[in-house]
């Protein structure tokens, strides 16, 4: 978690975007989102399905190149050269810079042929080439984190939903990412196993782990958010801390998509109906 309004000047946040664009054919997806993520935040990204939330998260990630728009890691640019007219980085360059960032998404992806143990082994060797042996070593630290570490000579098929899901969040974490992006990752468990999935995620939470996570665990976001933001026909409608976003959410868009999905605010800041 950030603290608000510490003294001093503002440290470089750790993700940045500037008028993201992106569209599919005629469906304009994402229309012009920035967005700035500090050292160390929570953010929880809302909005109704097909409000480019996911999307969002892939072009963060360069999963999806934007039609417009740039994407800042750490103070470093993804998906495009440094320099004055700098092309599309090669896929090498790419993964490089994908290496500061890791993902858990929604159905798990994790590769089927490996053990637990080689699918979070498998991106500091291969791309980071790092030694074995140190690996190994924090591989086998990161699924103790998350609960797993006798399953670590398991294939996936053997797992259930919340133990690939916390499989995935030890993958991501391998890398020694900046930033680590959730998309929705309980959408796809039995309801019995999301508590296990999100457990670990307020643990990094509370580690002080800096993470976007989109999502509609919507007691998730009031409890482990520092900042909320309401994503809806790929615009950022509103931005709020948890409290006033879930207590007194500024715009109807907002207050409906409450209502349906998370009681609503207390009765006494809804609009007569």
């Amino acid at each position: 978690m950030t603290a608000e309004g510490a003294a001093g000047s503002e440290p470089a946040p750790v993700l940045r975007a500037v008028g993201l664009c992106k569209a599919f054919k005629d469906h304009q997806v994402l229309d012009g989102v920035d967005l700035a993520v500090a050292e160390g935040e929570t953010l929880c990204i809302l909005g109704p399905s097909g409000s480019g939330k996911s999307t969002l998260l892939r072009c963060i990630n360069w999963l999806e190149v934007p039609d417009s728009g740039a994407v800042y890691v750490a103070g470093e640019r993804i998906g495009v050269r440094p320099g004055a007219g700098g092309g599309p980085m090669s896929d090498s360059e790419l993964a490089r810079c994908r290496s500061r960032i890791g993902m858990v998404f929604q159905h798990f992806a994790l590769w089927p042929h490996l053990t637990v143990i080689d699918n979070v082994m498998a991106a500091p060797l291969h791309v980071q080439r790092r030694p074995h042996a140190e690996v190994r070593a924090e591989a086998e630290a990161l699924l103790a984190k998350v609960g797993l570490l006798d399953k670590k000579d398991a294939y996936p098929a053997r797992l259930s939903g919340g133990q690939k899901q916390r499989v995935g969040i030890a993958r991501a974490l391998a890398t020694k990412p900046r930033l680590l992006l959730f998309d929705e990752p309980t959408s796809a468990l039995d309801p019995e196993l999301v508590g296990e999935v999100l457990a670990v995620m307020r643990a990094l939470a509370a580690d002080g782990m800096t993470m976007v996570v989109v999502t509609h665990e919507m007691g998730f976001a009031r409890e482990a958010a520092d900042r909320v933001i309401f994503l809806d026909r790929g615009r950022i409608v509103e931005t709020a801390a948890p409290d006033m976003f879930f207590t007194r959410p500024r715009t109807e868009r907002a207050r409906q998509f409450l209502l349906r999905f998370a009681g609503g605010p207390p009765v006494t800041e809804r609009k007569a109906i």
